[in-house]
């Protein structure tokens, strides 16, 4: 798609953003990545964190990798749209990088903790209409057989994301659109057809 149908389209600076949001291991990475190879013009979020890198994750791709120190001089700076703290780990989106996105005409996709697109929703982002979209499995027995895939934590960590996960779930009703991820291909669809549904929304 060309910069003029998109100036077409929404006017420069009228970019949508679209925040998928979830339990840990439902899958939202995946997902995401998959639909920006299928969609023009959409530009993804990179979120701030001071958690350690995994592999196989690429700074600056994945997320900004940075230090607890670091994290707490960008809060008190005011660089981020919001920051939550999970796990003892702290989140946070760019100011800079959405406003900058959005003023280009650009659709942003971010991957956000639940608290976080919560905190989000009473942000105003100057009149950019942003849609929540959450992300999940279809039990919690398959989101724990998923996190104990990974193999990347100890039995005492994936226990505690259990935890928040079922937490997180009661937050539903608060976001726009459910997407269950038990099939990759149709969670990727059925994402890629929302973001396709709202760009051609006429209010």
């Amino acid at each position: 798609m060309s910069n003029s149908l998109v100036e077409k389209r929404t006017g420069i600076g009228s970019g949508l953003a679209f925040v998928v949001t979830g339990p840990s291991g439902a899958g939202k990475n995946s997902v995401i990545d998959l639909v920006m190879a299928q969609l023009p013009q959409l530009v993804y979020s990179v979120s701030y964190t001071s958690r350690s890198k995994r592999p196989p994750e690429i700074d600056g791709e994945d997320y900004v990798f940075v230090s607890e120190d670091e994290f707490v001089r960008r809060i008190e700076a005011g660089d981020f749209l919001e920051h939550v703290t999970y796990l003892d780990d702290h989140y946070g989106t760019s100011r800079s990088q959405i406003k900058d996105s959005i003023a280009q005409g650009f659709d942003v996709i971010l991957n956000i903790e639940v608290e976080g697109a919560k905190t989000l929703q009473q942000i105003d982002l100057g009149g950019t209409k942003v849609i929540y979209v959450f992300l999940a499995p279809s039990s919690m027995k398959e989101l724990e057989a998923r996190l104990r895939n990974r193999n990347t934590e100890d039995k005492s960590k994936i226990q505690r994301r259990l935890r928040v996960a079922k937490q997180e779930m009661k937050a539903l009703p608060c976001f726009d659109y459910l997407v269950i991820n038990d099939d990759l291909e149709t969670a990727v669809r059925e994402l890629a057809s929302i973001i396709v549904a709202e760009r051609v929304r006429l209010s």
